[in-house]
């Protein structure tokens, strides 16, 4: 499905998505540092695993909100809060008000989101899913290789700027969302919103979500992603903790007898270079090459490369095998990512979509709960055993996957 043929609604929100995203990877990835220095490195740590929670339960209640008052509103909302946090930010006296304006901008992304991936859905037929998920993610991810580049000269020299930029920004899209999207909601939706009370509105939301999560269905493919992202999300956790103590400098070529040396660290920052790099290149093509597949088989295909492809960094530290097995690894995280939101949409009900996009949410947030104990562990395991426990729970994830299709038989338009 060709861009030029996409709905209005979803072109505005590409381009607006891949700018604010952009911007975004221009302060994140260094917010942990900032609030280090500000606050100590032991209180910034514990500080940090407190906005996951508050994300999970904005995405909840976002997706239950894009359900019963619409997609429009909620992301309105969504992006109106981030943009008045970006401005308390770059206002703010206090490290403290700093950390409670990032939590401000996580949950306005968290309510977002659900809503704007129920959009997609709403608007693409099921077959085209997939490519237009991925295109979105192809946006997002040009904004995630440019942005730590940028961020590292203008988070620390120019923090106040890049904050009001970013608060300028949302601004803007917020007033081309109102005035330029249009509402989606499903007409089954909309017969099942009956107007409430703000208290009855979240009790019924509750309820809702009761019924999801007594979903067996549902809860094995939360269960098969939870083990998947421990593998996946290895490459901000143990992968640089390995090769920088145990992967020597080493030279990358030689020219002229000059020999090209990387150090540990720069092996590391290369090998994630590859990895923003192959998924601006690469989502749409493979997206194309697997769009055959059955997602039962995209799904254990991309637990396995994860999984093997993370194991196999500890066998060896020449870099351009470890280039070689990031290619491997990154491939299992590609093949992943457009099917994943194509499943949930296929599979939700057109009236709780939001809400299921909304619940998808938890496998991240206790992922990022779980993913960090292979730092834990590398204390007291040798670093080959940590590799083994990150393949073991990919290979646990290949069998809740094959059990989650045994579950639940494919549409005819999914795989």
């Amino acid at each position: 499905m060709q861009i030029r043929l996409w709905d209005n609604n979803l072109k505005v929100r590409l381009l607006g998505d891949g700018l604010f995203n952009m911007l975004f990877w221009m302060y994140f990835p260094f917010i942990t540092v900032y609030f280090g220095q500000a606050l100590g490195n032991h209180i910034a740590g514990a500080l940090m695993t407190v906005p996951p929670i508050f994300s999970m339960i904005g995405g909840l209640i976002g997706g239950g909100l894009a359900d019963r008052l619409g997609r429009r509103p909620v992301m309105l909302f969504g992006a109106i809060l981030q943009t008045v946090m970006f401005a308390a930010f770059a206002m703010s006296p206090s490290p403290w008000l700093d950390y409670v304006a990032f939590i401000g901008i996580g949950i306005g992304g968290s309510i977002y989101r659900p809503a704007s991936a129920a959009m997609v859905a709403d608007l693409v037929p099921s077959e085209h899913r997939r490519q237009v998920f991925a295109t979105f993610t192809t946006a997002n991810n040009i904004g995630a290789v440019l942005g730590p580049a940028l961020g590292a000269i203008f988070f620390f020299n120019y923090r106040q700027e890049l904050l009001w930029t970013c608060s300028l920004v949302l601004l803007l899209y917020f007033i081309a969302i109102y005035f330029m999207i249009k509402e989606t909601l499903p007409d089954a939706a909309k017969q099942n919103a009956k107007p409430t009370t703000i208290p009855q509105l979240f009790t019924e939301q509750l309820k809702s979500y009761r019924t999801i999560f007594q979903d067996k269905i549902f809860l094995v493919y939360i269960l098969a992603g939870i083990f998947a992202l421990v593998a996946i999300m290895q490459l901000d956790l143990y992968l640089p903790v390995y090769i920088i103590n145990h992967v020597p400098a080493q030279s990358l070529f030689t020219w002229n007898g000059e020999a090209f040396i990387l150090s540990s660290t720069e092996i590391f920052g290369w090998l994630i270079g590859l990895n923003g790099l192959l998924f601006v290149l690469f989502v749409l093509p493979v997206t194309k090459w697997f769009g055959k597949w059955k997602e039962r088989n995209v799904f254990v295909l991309s637990s396995l490369l994860a999984g093997v492809g993370t194991f196999m960094v500890g066998l060896y530290t020449n870099f351009w095998y470890l280039v070689f097995v990031t290619i491997i690894f990154t491939f299992g995280e590609l093949v992943r990512s457009p099917v994943m939101q194509s499943f949930i949409s296929n599979y939700a009900p057109e009236d709780a979509r939001g809400q299921y996009m909304g619940a998808d949410s938890m496998q991240y947030t206790i992922g990022k709960f779980l993913a960090p104990m292979t730092v834990f562990l590398s204390n007291w395991i040798p670093s080959m055993g940590v590799f083994t426990l990150i393949l073991l729970s990919a290979l646990v994830s290949a069998v809740l996957y094959i059990q989650l299709f045994r579950m639940y038989k494919d549409k005819p338009s999914g795989g």
